[in-house]
């Protein structure tokens, strides 16, 4: 049921933008997938334009995290979930009055990138270093869990009469615990 609003002040395109707000909200309420957000989309394409190169040394992995032009205070490393690695992150442009940029190449925006650690990473021992444009996170690795010692039952020698001897019949075996 469409309804002709124009003689209300209503222009066409208007009323399509209004009909199409109720259209999402009914789009809400539906079994369909919805769009990822808008900010799943820019931690997407941040983490995929960010390079890094993962290293592994005996005692400690190293992640090497390109992030040229900025300064350590603005670079965040954090372990969230308590097993992923989290550097992020932002470039900006300098803005200048009275300059027009003839050619921007050079990335700006959000820089991200989320590692998945090992089981044996250190999350308590992890140390970042930024020098050049490039940072260098080290995580220390646990020690291997020592072997457990096989426990030995001293096996005693006795009589029919001792405790232990469940009919009578034969030699009883004590256990020490």
């Amino acid at each position: 049921m469409d309804i002709d609003l124009r003689g209300f002040g209503m222009d066409p395109a208007t009323m399509a933008a209004i009909a199409s707000m109720f259209d999402f909200a009914d789009d809400l309420d539906s079994d369909k997938p919805h769009p990822p957000s808008k900010a799943y989309v820019r931690d997407a394409k941040a983490m995929r334009n960010t390079p890094a190169d993962i290293i592994e040394y005996p005692n400690s992995y190293q992640f090497i995290v390109d992030m040229p032009g900025l300064k350590p205070d603005q670079i965040k490393v954090h372990v969230e979930d308590s097993n992923v690695l989290v550097v992020s992150g932002e470039r900006r442009r300098e803005k200048e009055e009275g300059v027009k940029y003839v050619r921007m190449e050079r990335r700006v925006g959000k820089l991200l990138k989320k590692f998945i650690l090992p089981e044996n990473a250190n999350v308590d021992a992890i140390s970042a270093v930024n020098q050049d444009g490039v940072l260098k996170v080290m995580v220390e690795k646990l020690p291997p869990p020592e072997p457990k010692k096989p426990k030995t039952i001293e096996v005693k020698v006795g009589s029919p009469s001792e405790e232990g001897a469940s009919d009578g019949k034969g030699a009883g075996v004590q256990v020490d615990k």
